[in-house]
């Protein structure tokens, strides 16, 4: 018995004249992953693309493949299927050897079909009818039918080459193809919010670098080691993240000893905005992305934002900005995060931390404190301190810092 996998399109059905860019984006994304498991073919068809194993090896392969296929952006559901001519009889041969072991330990089920191929004597509510009748018998009727509120669907396509059987379809990625929306550049801290606002912008086509600002020696290289840990987390969906290193040391004392310390948390993220907006212009980002949450901490209501804001010329995008943090965590275990994120390591922002920080700031008073040291050349100091660092899906980890800026290649 042949089995594939059968990836169904979500909101890509939608798009207009431009839709062959997006398939092609999504199939390119699938041979990548498919490439380092076994040998696969991959084409679509009527709004699926189906992942057919070439030899027995591959055939062994294919829930390997199958969880790969789970973290592909723009696919809605994600299903292992049965192949069979599209014969009556064959498909209830199959259903019955077939479906049985993807029913164990549900109680109840439905049969549907989809009749593609309108030339198929059996309309659809007909060969759901005879596929139930036949869980049923291969069953012992140890499970129910419900047709309004099954725990499992048992599922025959009829399309224009073969039938298809499969029960359990799996919730894909969803969105739409990774790269296909630009390029942003997301501020990585460890904690639980920022790898969340990367996975929600990668889910709608942005490609991600990343800026992680360290303090060593105030924050330890297990603290480094944890933000490179949830880049690898990620490329579960992106299959590789450039991750840039800076050290905001000397900029944090500079500020400690000759600032406000009730201004320091918000001269410290302004000096982190303006390196951020020079790494974007370098590496051709068209946004930056941050994890911040409307009123979640001091830094982050509107007046201090508007602050920060001031110094970006691109785009800031902040997919968390109206969620509470239940919201954030729930998508933090979803996609494998939030483990690692609580981790207790040191992150940057913790340090020096003032006692009575700035909720409404004024945009002059800031910059009055500012003005004590020397800006522009500070940037251009801390952002010589850049290691950039490649956290691959497949394989480690690269230090690339000795390429040249602006080296974008995949």
């Amino acid at each position: 018995m042949k089995e594939v996998i059968l990836c169904k399109y979500g909101e890509v059905i939608l798009k207009g004249a431009n839709r062959s860019d997006f398939e092609a984006k999504m199939m390119k994304e699938l041979r990548r992953r498919a490439k380092r498991i076994g040998s696969f073919s991959i084409y679509y068809a009527q709004s699926t693309v189906f992942i057919e194993p070439d030899d027995e090896e591959s055939c062994e392969l294919i829930d390997e493949m199958f969880e790969q296929a789970k973290h592909v952006f723009g696919f809605v559901g994600i299903t292992k299927a049965a192949v069979c001519e599209k014969n009556m009889d064959k498909i209830l041969e199959i259903v019955k050897d077939y479906i049985p072991r993807k029913l164990l330990g549900y109680k109840t089920f439905k049969a549907m079909a989809k009749r593609s191929d309108k030339r198929f004597p059996l309309g659809s509510p007909e060969i759901a009818g005879e596929v139930g009748a036949a869980v049923l018998e291969a069953t012992g009727g140890r499970i129910k039918v419900d047709l309004k509120d099954p725990e499992i669907t048992v599922c025959v396509e009829i399309r224009e080459k073969y039938a298809y059987i499969h029960a359990g379809q799996e919730k894909g990625a969803g969105g739409i193809p990774y790269a296909s929306s630009g390029r942003g550049l997301l501020l990585l801290s460890g904690g639980i919010d920022s790898p969340v606002a990367g996975f929600m912008m990668a889910k709608r086509g942005v490609q991600l670098e990343a800026i992680h600002f360290e303090s060593f020696p105030y924050t330890s290289e297990r603290a480094k080691e944890k933000v490179l840990e949830l880049a690898k987390i990620l490329t579960d969906y992106t299959m590789r993240i450039r991750v840039h290193v800076i050290s905001l040391t000397h900029i944090q004392e500079l500020i400690r000893d000759n600032c406000d310390e009730d201004y320091f948390t918000l001269l410290l993220r302004r000096y982190m905005m303006a390196i951020s907006v020079k790494l974007a212009h370098d590496y051709d980002c068209d946004a930056i992305i941050t994890g911040e949450s409307l009123g979640q901490v001091a830094s982050q209501t509107m007046k201090a934002i508007n602050v920060t804001n001031s110094l970006s010329d691109i785009p800031v995008y902040r997919p968390l900005i109206g969620m509470d943090k239940e919201e954030i965590i729930a998508i933090s275990r979803k996609i494998g995060t939030y483990e690692t994120s609580v981790l207790p390591y040191e992150d940057c922002c913790t340090v020096f931390t003032p006692r009575h920080p700035r909720t409404r700031p004024e945009l002059e008073k800031v910059l009055e404190e500012e003005r004590k040291l020397d800006f522009d050349a500070l940037v251009e100091e801390t952002y010589a301190t850049r290691q950039a660092i490649v956290v691959k899906l497949f394989g480690g980890t690269i230090n690339e810092t000795e390429r040249s800026i602006g080296d974008n290649n995949e």
